[in-house]
């Protein structure tokens, strides 16, 4: 998308108090300007379809951009940072909501309300790492004001939970490529010689050696959401 200067009067968002660790630790994550993988194309397709938008993306909360990992209802790669709804999110951890941006003073003069793709609605979720730094949201937006309902504002708790959960899954996968190319592996049983000399197994090494995050699969997404709704 071309840079297109801000309305005079519109306030983007603040920087983040941490933001040179928070790019710093987007930059370790190597995920920008990646290409598609399907396990973060499902997450956004199954947040619009929960919450009934034409709209839902991975953002990634970039130095001047907002670049998005996984999109579907968007044709765009990224977005000025400047114009960003996720700049703003970022600066919290829970759940931002805008039911109108028209009448939102933070929004009404922001060009993607004014203009295309003329934003009314918007939820985004920070994607919180370990060290505490949000990299950006996974969000839904529609075109026109609305709420949602508690089960979908749970669910998008939940998706957001995954989306870091998926995040943090395809750095370690990264790390595991570059430790592979170093450790001394055994040819015949894979089994992995540690720093004290003891031959043991992969998964147990990597237990052993980094920290294990938990997440939620979309499968056992919709299946929650199935107990929820039934409550």
């Amino acid at each position: 998308m071309p840079e297109i200067p801000p309305p005079l009067g519109y306030q983007p968002a603040a920087l983040p108090a941490d933001e040179p660790e928070r790019l710093r630790t987007l930059r370790l994550h190597q995920i920008l300007d990646t290409a598609a993988e399907q396990a973060f194309d499902d997450l956004v397709n199954l947040a619009a379809l929960i919450c009934d938008a034409p709209i839902a993306a991975i953002s990634l909360v970039d130095t001047s951009r907002q670049w998005f990992k996984a999109k579907v209802g968007l044709s765009v790669a990224s977005t000025p940072r400047d114009m960003a709804f996720c700049a703003h999110a970022i600066l919290g951890t829970d759940l931002m909501v805008v039911d109108d941006a028209t009448v939102d003073p933070r929004f009404a003069e922001n060009p993607l309300v004014t203009g295309d793709p003329r934003i009314r609605f918007y939820v985004g979720a920070p994607l919180v790492m370990a060290n505490g730094t949000a990299l950006g949201t996974v969000c839904v937006i529609d075109r026109k004001p609305r709420t949602l309902s508690a089960t979908q504002l749970r669910a998008m708790q939940l998706l957001q939970r995954t989306a870091v959960h998926l995040v943090e899954v395809r750095r370690a996968r990264l790390d595991l490529e570059a430790m592979a190319k170093l450790l001394p592996l055994c040819s015949w049983c894979r089994n992995v010689r540690n720093d004290k000399g003891e031959w043991v197994e992969l998964h147990r090494y990597v237990q052993d050696s980094m920290p294990v995050t938990h997440g939620i699969c979309p499968a056992c997404m919709v299946q929650q959401l199935a107990q929820l709704e039934r409550r």
